[in-house]
């Protein structure tokens, strides 16, 4: 059995190990060692990663109650190697781990509520709560969880016997009677985990909430804590930053300024759509009245002030009026209005003769066409549909 010594010390980030065995398993090389501080995922913390002599360990898993550490080059069996762990991530990952465990156990004692999922993600982390939590009592919690790092509250990791462990009251997903790892930070929390964590609360750094949602009857909340948040809050400040500088307002003035901003790009949208629309009215007026068809492609004009455009040329002329928009590389949307023609029965005919796809009702129909421009005005023009 290897010696797992990440269960005792959790700051052991380098060691030397004797190689025990190896062999090739899913296209890399599981070792196995007699003694190791590589923690094998689990608990809702991806493994370790980090060196057996110049080897790289890929991954760590523990299988019928085997650890095995996956690495892409083989290591003969009986080699006695000094094992380094990539020690900023693991010191990271405790960070945030055991900062779920101080908001988890806060949680639980004011509310009730159970931590009943846990990811730790590359961004931050997710924690599942069987109930609902409102913004003021997160914000309660998220304030007594950073006064919990504040007091530098030990943290402390053992194994207790059966005895003990039917004395002890601790938060578990699990029902366990045998094996059960306790980790318990002074007195905010006291729950079951295999995991390694931090010795002192005070190494933890800050513990921020970053957004919640409601999920399956409860709430999701996503945490950041450590090193992880001083990252996420630097990027986040230097968009807060960009925004500022392009909004020119300061940036506790970001959301009023951006909030003028969107009122006046309502007011533009409406003051174009007006003005579209007038344009479309003035462009039919300026075609004269055609016996047969008209067909006309419009560069300046989308969407409404487009189909506008399209009934108005349908007033003046004697078949049917046909607007399109694009180009011969990106091909034509179009709108083809009629107050004498069934389009809906011609529209497969139509579609045929300018590789186009749409359809609608007798009076209009719409859709897409890829023929070339000279090809589609050729077709509408001489078109006896």
């Amino acid at each position: 059995m290897t010696e797992k010594l990440y269960y005792f010390d959790s700051h052991i980030f380098e060691f030397t190990a004797k190689v025990l065995a190896c062999r090739e398993l899913a296209g890399s090389y599981a070792l196995s060692l007699d003694r190791t501080a590589f923690f094998p995922e689990g608990g809702g913390q991806s493994a370790d990663t980090g060196y057996i002599g110049s080897v790289r360990v890929l991954d760590v898993q523990e299988t019928g109650g085997e650890i095995l550490h996956f690495t892409a080059e083989p290591i003969a069996p009986g080699a006695e190697l000094v094992c380094a762990i990539d020690k900023e991530q693991r010191l990271r990952r405790m960070q945030n781990h055991s900062g779920e465990h101080i908001f988890s156990g806060i949680t639980h004692s004011l509310y009730g509520l159970n931590n009943v999922g846990f990811h730790m993600g590359t961004e931050c982390m997710t924690i599942d709560f069987d109930g609902e939590l409102d913004a003021e009592q997160l914000k309660h919690i998220e304030s007594l969880a950073n006064e919990a790092v504040r007091q530098d509250l030990p943290v402390e990791a053992w194994f207790p016997s059966p005895e003990e462990l039917k004395t002890l009251q601790y938060r578990s997903k699990l029902e366990l009677t045998e094996g059960v790892r306790i980790v318990r930070i002074g007195d905010v929390d006291c729950c079951a985990c295999c995991a390694p964590h931090v010795k002192r609360s005070g190494e933890i750094g800050m513990i921020k909430l970053m957004d919640t949602q409601r999920h399956r009857g409860g709430v999701r909340i996503e945490l950041v804590c450590g090193m992880d948040a001083l990252e996420l809050f630097r990027r986040r400040q230097e968009s807060v930053q960009a925004v500022s500088a392009m909004l020119s307002a300061k940036r506790d003035e970001i959301a009023p300024a951006l909030s003028r901003l969107m009122q006046e790009q309502e007011q533009l949208k409406e003051r174009i759509g007006s003005l579209s629309m007038e344009l479309a009215r003035v462009k039919a007026s300026m075609l004269p009245m055609t016996e047969g068809n008209i067909c006309h492609f419009e560069q300046s004009l989308q969407g409404a002030p487009l189909r506008e455009l399209a009934n108005l040329l349908a007033e003046r002329c004697t078949g049917f009026a046909a607007v399109f928009s694009g180009s011969d590389e990106a091909g034509y949307d179009y709108i083809m209005v009629s107050r004498h023609v069934d389009l809906r029965a011609a529209a497969k005919e139509i579609n045929a003769a300018i590789n186009g796809r749409g359809g609608g009702k007798p009076a209009l129909i719409s859709g897409r066409a890829s023929s070339a421009r000279t090809e589609i005005s050729n077709f509408i023009q001489n078109c006896t549909i």
